[in-house]
């Protein structure tokens, strides 16, 4: 373990308000560094290829640790993310949502969900409008095999600060209106503004592991 990493570490802690748990993102960075990081204390790690992804939770079995989903859910990967990880951030429809229950009750999970919405035009993602989410609710929370906590966005690449609040306190006052305690929203570049905001999950990479060492697919 580095101690700029130990440091960066204890920086976000100390400057997050307690109500944003830290998701540290180890997607693009090796199985020690996660070691490292969870020697620190840290429990909950994101990843967001199940290639990549799997391998580590083989070689970090030894570890009490939760394994969050964060990347683009693609129908013939859901069996293996339901299989590998607690929580999945992005589920972006109701045919995905449908395909995840499906396969968490015949896996005999119960993966806790959230919901991934696009509140502002950005066609680099994906994700189901306020208006959409609102005419498939009572059938999203009729699904067996889902634990639905919450919602997760992200701000469109090149939006400035002020426009990045209004984005996140949006989808936190969505989330209040569907009585969902959690919003996984903020990023290494704009984490203070989620957390302001009322962000519950963090989802800090660079911020914390330094750059990648790993190619992905994925930003975060």
């Amino acid at each position: 373990m580095t101690d700029s990493i130990s440091a960066r570490w204890q920086a976000l802690h100390l400057d997050r308000p307690p109500s944003a748990r830290l998701l540290a993102v180890s997607k693009g960075h090796p199985a020690a560094a996660v070691r490292s990081v969870a020697e620190l204390g840290q429990c909950d790690f994101g990843e967001s290829r199940i290639q990549e992804a799997l391998p580590k939770q083989k070689e970090l079995i030894d570890l009490q640790l939760r394994w969050h989903f964060i990347g683009r859910l693609q129908s013939n990967k859901v069996r293996p993310v339901v299989k590998a990880f607690d929580v999945i951030h992005s589920v972006d429809s109701l045919s995905l949502a449908e395909r995840v229950s499906r396969i968490a009750v015949e896996e005999g999970r119960q993966p806790e969900v959230l919901l991934q919405v696009k509140l502002r035009p950005d066609p680099s993602k994906g994700g189901v409008s306020a208006e959409e989410l609102g005419a498939i609710w009572s059938d999203l929370l009729a699904l067996p095999g889902l634990r639905i906590s919450g919602l997760m966005t992200m701000a469109p690449l090149g939006m400035a600060a002020e426009q990045r609040k209004g984005l996140f306190a949006d989808c936190r006052a969505l989330a209040d209106r569907l009585k969902l305690a959690e919003c996984s929203m903020g990023m290494s570049m704009d984490w203070k503004e989620a957390a302001e905001a009322g962000s519950t999950w963090l989802r800090i990479g660079s911020a914390l592991f330094g750059s990648r060492l790993v190619s992905t697919d994925s930003a975060n």
